[in-house]
């Protein structure tokens, strides 16, 4: 099987990934892609003159958005080019930053907590911890965000590297997988925890995912061209979800973004 939809792709104005948004295309093109989507860290506004060194810049956004129309105007035909965004949900600002992305065409929104609370207090989400608090309230706070129905899909849903007590993991990740069934918001299995043999895609996590009926489906989480369209990791992604008796999505209906 081969992959043919990738929704989960950064540029340079995130600050660390490499390479030209035609260089991506290309190389999804090449890899077989029928739809590409770039969804690059979004920008945010914060209080207080807080800056966030990882995701792109309010500034950037207009050339973010008209790079991508006449990209996507030139390759028409090619193939399916969609401008999206990876968000973190932070109830104290999401209304500011629903304001500020729609300022702009968006196409689709993926929910990518990588802090939990919010970004200031620095509390990362992709931490080892044996801390249920910790692991309860990322599961508190992204089962909010999904159920704002503004989400396409939750990307690396499984960020919090939990290894305390198996029954507080199926407690509160069940949570998770559960409001994501509830929601109708696949879960994905990430491609760069695969090539990077990262400890995400967590077994644990997606074992339960088969066990309750989850959705999933797959991104490249492409930081770089060569790997826009990751035929190497989708296979293994593929046993994984073979191994944990996956329902696979690949090809996610795109939620409208509003206000």
């Amino acid at each position: 099987m081969k992959m043919q939809v990738n929704l989960h792709t950064h540029t340079t104005r995130s600050h660390h990934a490499s390479g030209t948004e035609r260089e991506y295309i290309e190389n999804a093109i090449a890899g077989g892609l029928t739809r590409f989507g770039f969804s690059d860290h979004a920008p945010y506004v914060f209080r207080d003159g807080y800056y966030s060194g990882f995701r792109m810049a309010q500034e950037a956004q207009e050339d973010y958005v008209t790079t991508l129309q006449a990209l996507r105007e030139e390759y028409k035909g090619k193939i399916d080019i969609q401008i999206g965004y990876e968000a973190e949900y932070y109830p104290e600002f999401f209304e500011d930053f629903l304001r500020l992305i729609t300022r702009f065409e968006v196409n689709y929104l993926i929910l990518g907590q990588h802090f939990i609370e919010n970004e200031i207090e620095r509390r990362y989400s992709g931490v080892t911890t044996e801390d249920e608090a910790y692991l309860e309230t990322y599961v508190n706070q992204t089962c909010e965000a999904m159920r704002t129905g503004l989400f396409t899909y939750f990307a690396h849903p499984d960020l919090v590297n939990y290894n305390g007590n198996e029954k507080i993991f199926s407690k509160h990740y069940g949570r998770l997988i559960g409001c994501a069934i509830d929601c109708k918001v696949p879960l994905e299995i990430n491609l760069l925890g695969v090539r990077e043999n990262r400890f995400y895609p967590h077994e644990a996590f997606f074992r339960l995912c088969g066990e309750m009926g989850a959705e999933v489906c797959i991104g490249c989480d492409a930081h770089s061209a060569d790997v826009a369209c990751d035929t190497p990791s989708f296979l293994k992604a593929m046993e994984m979800a073979d191994r944990w008796n996956l329902r696979v999505n690949h090809n996610p209906t795109l939620r409208e973004v509003k206000f």
